[in-house]
């Protein structure tokens, strides 16, 4: 690829600088501008790795004369913002240290794959507990989230580093209403602390959704009455309950270690 420009920005009234604070620092601007925006080293890679192509890369002026022989190339448009710029559009905590980030594009919403191994999300709040239920899933084998509405941002700036580049390997659906589910195809498992099968005794079919409910009042009982299966995690150490991306990691790492077990 040819990159079509390098621009060199010095002022903070520019409409660049201006967007790319908003997309930064407002967690559902994305939604409106069909855009994200990631920033740092770590996050830019992993959307490289994926092959997701940047429509712009932006740098801070000094990172930019270290790293520009890596990145002049990667997109079609280059903005280099001064220095003393960058810190007001930086979410990092050390802005200075990462000075680069992409603005992507998105697809317009997906619709749900029917047969997808799946993770459904009930209402989370905790844009921390949303970003590693996505890393959980991508490392686990599930390829699908869905996200009903009232979940924290999916690819808001929280979750995207949560989430540490799982989101480039994951189908995102998000906004979904509880009779959208009807379009899968998988069987529902869904989480409790008092009834079902204990996890570690049960047949669990694959694929599957798994549905991880709201931190404080669980999964919804009209979500939970479509369940094909309810699993409890025995707790022999008393706990009343485990944090829902506690809970998510060891449901879906139980799935991926019985992949061949009794089908839907």
């Amino acid at each position: 690829m040819t990159t079509t420009s390098v621009n060199v920005i010095q002022s903070r009234d520019n409409a660049w600088v201006k967007d790319l604070r908003k997309l930064a620092q407002d967690s559902t601007a994305y939604r409106k501008q069909g855009r994200v925006w990631l920033e740092g080293d770590h996050l830019c890679r992993a959307a490289l790795v994926r092959s997701w192509q940047p429509a712009v890369a932006v740098f801070s002026e000094s990172f930019w004369q270290n790293v520009r022989t890596q990145y002049e190339d990667v997109a079609p448009k280059v903005i280099v913002i001064a220095d003393s710029l960058w810190a007001g559009i930086s979410g990092l905590e050390s802005p200075a240290r990462e000075g680069m980030g992409f603005v992507m594009d998105l697809s317009a919403s997906a619709e749900l794959q029917a047969d997808a191994p799946t993770v459904v999300l009930d209402r989370l709040q905790d844009a921390g507990n949303v970003g590693s239920i996505l890393r959980s899933a991508a490392a686990f084998g599930f390829t699908q989230i869905a996200a009903l509405k009232g979940t924290a941002a999916l690819w808001s700036a929280k979750v995207l580093r949560a989430g540490m580049g799982a989101h480039f390997g994951l189908r995102l659906v998000e906004g979904l209403a509880l009779e959208d589910l009807d379009a899968l195809r998988v069987p529902l498992l869904v989480t409790h602390v008092h009834a079902g099968d204990y996890l570690h005794r049960a047949a669990l079919p694959w694929p599957c959704a798994w549905v991880m409910g709201h931190e404080g009042q669980g999964v919804s009982a009209a979500l939970e009455a479509r369940a094909f299966q309810r699993i409890r995690i025995a707790q022999p150490g008393g706990e009343e309950s485990l944090n829902v991306a506690a809970a998510a990691a060891i449901c879906l790492h139980a799935s991926a270690a019985n992949r061949d077990g009794v089908p839907g």
